[in-house]
Protein backbone atom coordinates (compact mmCIF):
# COMPACT_ATOMS: atom_id res chain seq x y z
CA UNK A 1 0.00 0.00 0.00
CA UNK A 2 1.50 3.41 -0.98
CA UNK A 3 -0.10 6.41 -0.77
CA UNK A 4 0.26 9.36 -3.28
CA UNK A 5 -1.46 12.99 -3.81
CA UNK A 6 -3.08 13.46 -6.60
CA UNK A 7 -3.90 17.35 -8.02
CA UNK A 8 -7.10 18.34 -8.93
CA UNK A 9 -6.13 19.04 -12.72
CA UNK A 10 -5.24 14.93 -12.69
CA UNK A 11 -8.51 14.05 -11.28
CA UNK A 12 -10.48 16.44 -14.21
CA UNK A 13 -7.99 14.49 -16.41
CA UNK A 14 -9.09 10.93 -15.36
CA UNK A 15 -12.95 12.08 -15.13
CA UNK A 16 -12.44 13.57 -19.08
CA UNK A 17 -10.37 10.08 -19.65
CA UNK A 18 -13.14 7.89 -17.85
CA UNK A 19 -15.73 9.67 -20.05
CA UNK A 20 -14.31 9.05 -23.16
CA UNK A 21 -14.05 5.19 -22.50
CA UNK A 22 -17.85 4.97 -21.39
CA UNK A 23 -18.72 7.67 -24.65
CA UNK A 24 -16.74 4.75 -26.63
CA UNK A 25 -18.63 1.94 -25.08
CA UNK A 26 -22.18 3.72 -25.98
CA UNK A 27 -21.28 5.21 -29.59
CA UNK A 28 -18.15 3.69 -31.32
CA UNK A 29 -18.35 -0.12 -30.95
CA UNK A 30 -20.17 -2.07 -33.46
CA UNK A 31 -22.89 -2.74 -30.70
CA UNK A 32 -23.81 -0.90 -28.13
CA UNK A 33 -22.37 -1.74 -24.52
CA UNK A 34 -24.28 -0.80 -21.48
CA UNK A 35 -21.33 -0.83 -18.37
CA UNK A 36 -25.10 -1.03 -15.77
CA UNK A 37 -22.24 -0.55 -12.85
CA UNK A 38 -20.34 2.58 -13.42
CA UNK A 39 -18.22 3.53 -10.44
CA UNK A 40 -15.03 3.98 -8.56
CA UNK A 41 -14.28 0.64 -7.70
CA UNK A 42 -14.57 -0.36 -11.40
CA UNK A 43 -12.03 2.47 -12.89
CA UNK A 44 -8.96 1.55 -12.67
CA UNK A 45 -5.79 3.60 -13.71
CA UNK A 46 -2.60 2.75 -15.25
CA UNK A 47 0.91 3.21 -14.40
CA UNK A 48 0.62 6.79 -16.02
CA UNK A 49 -2.76 7.16 -14.37
CA UNK A 50 -4.58 6.87 -17.06
CA UNK A 51 -7.96 5.49 -16.82
CA UNK A 52 -9.62 2.29 -17.92
CA UNK A 53 -13.37 1.10 -17.35
CA UNK A 54 -13.41 -2.78 -15.90
CA UNK A 55 -15.71 -5.39 -14.66
CA UNK A 56 -18.36 -5.58 -17.13
CA UNK A 57 -19.70 -8.77 -15.67
CA UNK A 58 -23.01 -6.76 -15.05
CA UNK A 59 -22.95 -5.75 -18.56
CA UNK A 60 -22.83 -9.47 -19.88
CA UNK A 61 -25.81 -10.30 -18.32
CA UNK A 62 -27.85 -6.63 -18.15
CA UNK A 63 -27.62 -6.94 -14.21
CA UNK A 64 -28.77 -3.56 -12.45
CA UNK A 65 -25.49 -2.04 -10.43
CA UNK A 66 -24.68 -0.92 -7.36
CA UNK A 67 -27.38 0.90 -5.39
CA UNK A 68 -25.43 4.02 -4.76
CA UNK A 69 -24.79 4.92 -8.05
CA UNK A 70 -27.82 3.32 -10.14
CA UNK A 71 -29.82 5.62 -11.65
CA UNK A 72 -33.70 5.69 -10.91
CA UNK A 73 -34.91 4.01 -14.24
CA UNK A 74 -32.65 0.86 -12.84
CA UNK A 75 -34.69 0.97 -8.81
CA UNK A 76 -37.65 1.72 -10.45
CA UNK A 77 -40.45 -0.85 -11.76
CA UNK A 78 -41.46 -0.46 -15.55
CA UNK A 79 -38.76 2.66 -15.99
CA UNK A 80 -37.13 1.71 -19.88
CA UNK A 81 -33.79 1.51 -19.14
CA UNK A 82 -30.89 3.03 -21.91
CA UNK A 83 -27.49 3.50 -22.15
CA UNK A 84 -28.31 6.94 -20.09
CA UNK A 85 -28.33 4.78 -17.06
CA UNK A 86 -24.35 5.00 -17.33
CA UNK A 87 -24.81 8.41 -17.57
CA UNK A 88 -25.99 8.96 -14.16
CA UNK A 89 -23.70 6.58 -12.59
CA UNK A 90 -20.60 8.93 -13.67
CA UNK A 91 -22.23 11.99 -12.96
CA UNK A 92 -22.83 10.46 -9.61
CA UNK A 93 -18.70 9.15 -9.89
CA UNK A 94 -18.23 13.00 -10.39
CA UNK A 95 -19.54 14.30 -6.87
CA UNK A 96 -17.76 11.80 -4.99
CA UNK A 97 -14.09 13.13 -7.19
CA UNK A 98 -15.23 16.71 -6.19
CA UNK A 99 -16.06 16.16 -2.55
CA UNK A 100 -13.06 13.04 -2.10
CA UNK A 101 -12.75 13.19 1.27
CA UNK A 102 -15.03 12.96 4.23
CA UNK A 103 -14.14 15.85 6.35
CA UNK A 104 -17.33 17.52 4.67
CA UNK A 105 -19.19 16.29 7.54
CA UNK A 106 -17.02 17.45 10.07
CA UNK A 107 -17.69 21.38 8.72
CA UNK A 108 -21.22 21.60 7.53
CA UNK A 109 -24.52 20.37 9.41
CA UNK A 110 -25.81 19.46 6.12
CA UNK A 111 -23.14 16.80 6.01
CA UNK A 112 -25.61 14.24 7.18
CA UNK A 113 -27.33 14.36 3.55
CA UNK A 114 -26.58 12.95 0.80
CA UNK A 115 -23.72 14.71 -0.73
CA UNK A 116 -25.27 15.65 -4.23
CA UNK A 117 -28.17 17.14 -2.57
CA UNK A 118 -25.81 19.16 -0.54
CA UNK A 119 -23.92 20.39 -3.54
CA UNK A 120 -27.56 21.22 -5.13
CA UNK A 121 -28.87 23.31 -2.37
CA UNK A 122 -25.33 25.25 -1.94
CA UNK A 123 -24.83 25.39 -5.93
CA UNK A 124 -28.85 26.65 -5.73
CA UNK A 125 -27.89 29.33 -3.41
CA UNK A 126 -25.15 30.30 -4.91
CA UNK A 127 -23.07 29.28 -2.15
CA UNK A 128 -20.22 27.36 -4.28
CA UNK A 129 -17.33 29.50 -2.47
CA UNK A 130 -18.45 27.64 1.07
CA UNK A 131 -18.31 24.15 -1.02
CA UNK A 132 -15.00 24.59 -2.17
CA UNK A 133 -13.63 26.00 1.20
CA UNK A 134 -15.12 22.73 2.62
CA UNK A 135 -14.37 20.24 0.07
CA UNK A 136 -10.73 21.80 0.32
CA UNK A 137 -10.31 22.80 -3.35
CA UNK A 138 -8.30 25.37 -4.30
CA UNK A 139 -9.18 28.70 -5.72
CA UNK A 140 -7.56 28.13 -8.83
CA UNK A 141 -9.61 24.86 -9.55
CA UNK A 142 -12.49 26.78 -9.23
CA UNK A 143 -13.51 26.85 -12.56
CA UNK A 144 -12.68 23.32 -12.66
CA UNK A 145 -14.91 22.68 -10.14
CA UNK A 146 -17.75 24.54 -10.89
CA UNK A 147 -18.11 22.77 -14.50
CA UNK A 148 -17.54 20.05 -12.94
CA UNK A 149 -20.15 20.12 -10.13
CA UNK A 150 -22.49 21.82 -13.37
CA UNK A 151 -21.74 18.44 -15.39
CA UNK A 152 -22.40 16.17 -12.87
CA UNK A 153 -25.89 17.76 -11.78
CA UNK A 154 -26.85 17.66 -15.39
CA UNK A 155 -25.98 13.76 -15.92
CA UNK A 156 -27.65 12.82 -12.66
CA UNK A 157 -31.51 14.46 -13.88
CA UNK A 158 -34.46 12.18 -12.62
CA UNK A 159 -35.19 11.33 -16.17
CA UNK A 160 -33.17 9.60 -18.18
CA UNK A 161 -34.08 11.78 -21.44
CA UNK A 162 -32.79 14.59 -20.37
CA UNK A 163 -29.16 13.54 -19.43
CA UNK A 164 -26.96 14.04 -22.00
CA UNK A 165 -24.93 11.36 -24.51
CA UNK A 166 -21.25 10.61 -23.27
CA UNK A 167 -19.51 11.79 -26.34
CA UNK A 168 -21.38 15.09 -25.36
CA UNK A 169 -20.37 14.60 -21.22
CA UNK A 170 -16.28 14.99 -23.19
CA UNK A 171 -17.12 18.09 -24.35
CA UNK A 172 -18.39 19.72 -21.23
CA UNK A 173 -16.07 18.60 -18.97
CA UNK A 174 -13.39 19.91 -21.57
CA UNK A 175 -15.42 23.20 -21.46
CA UNK A 176 -15.65 22.94 -25.69
CA UNK A 177 -19.55 23.86 -25.24
CA UNK A 178 -21.76 26.11 -23.35
CA UNK A 179 -23.64 24.65 -20.12
CA UNK A 180 -27.54 25.36 -20.39
CA UNK A 181 -29.22 26.37 -17.28
CA UNK A 182 -29.40 23.30 -14.69
CA UNK A 183 -32.45 22.33 -13.40
CA UNK A 184 -32.79 20.52 -9.96
CA UNK A 185 -32.22 17.01 -10.64
CA UNK A 186 -33.48 16.14 -7.35
CA UNK A 187 -37.07 17.73 -7.16
CA UNK A 188 -38.69 14.15 -7.59
CA UNK A 189 -36.69 13.34 -4.34
CA UNK A 190 -37.93 16.28 -2.42
CA UNK A 191 -41.62 16.42 -3.68
CA UNK A 192 -41.86 12.25 -2.64
CA UNK A 193 -42.57 11.75 -5.83
CA UNK A 194 -40.74 8.21 -6.44
CA UNK A 195 -41.07 4.44 -5.28
CA UNK A 196 -38.27 4.00 -3.14
CA UNK A 197 -35.07 5.61 -2.05
CA UNK A 198 -32.10 4.72 -4.49
CA UNK A 199 -29.23 6.45 -2.68
CA UNK A 200 -26.81 6.07 -0.11
CA UNK A 201 -23.30 7.23 1.21
CA UNK A 202 -21.05 4.82 0.26
CA UNK A 203 -19.61 3.48 3.43
CA UNK A 204 -16.95 1.65 1.25
CA UNK A 205 -13.88 4.31 1.51
CA UNK A 206 -10.84 3.97 3.38
CA UNK A 207 -10.11 7.28 5.63
CA UNK A 208 -7.40 9.46 5.12
CA UNK A 209 -6.80 12.42 7.53
CA UNK A 210 -5.04 14.59 5.46
CA UNK A 211 -7.79 14.22 2.32
CA UNK A 212 -4.96 12.49 -0.24
CA UNK A 213 -6.10 9.42 -1.85
CA UNK A 214 -5.35 6.31 -1.07
CA UNK A 215 -3.38 4.12 -4.50
CA UNK A 216 -3.01 0.38 -4.23
CA UNK A 217 -0.53 -0.53 -6.79
CA UNK A 218 -0.97 -4.48 -8.48
CA UNK A 219 1.75 -5.27 -10.93
CA UNK A 220 1.18 -2.43 -13.61
CA UNK A 221 -2.44 -1.28 -12.43
CA UNK A 222 -2.96 1.24 -9.70
CA UNK A 223 -6.62 0.96 -8.22
CA UNK A 224 -7.24 4.64 -7.00
CA UNK A 225 -9.85 5.02 -4.29
CA UNK A 226 -11.05 8.36 -3.23
CA UNK A 227 -11.73 9.19 0.14
CA UNK A 228 -14.54 11.51 1.24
Amino acid sequence: MKKKILAFERLHDIAVGTAKGIAYLHEECQQRIIHYDIKLGNILLDGKLNPEVTDFGLAKFCIRGTPSYAAPELWTPNFLVTHKCDVYSFGILLFEIVGRRRNLGVQLVESQEWFPMCIWKRFDVGEFQKLIIACGIEEKNREITERMVDVALSFVQYRSDSRPIMSDVVKMLEGSVEMSKTLNPFQPFMDGNFTSHPVQVPLTYTTDTNGFSDVVTDSSIVHVILTL
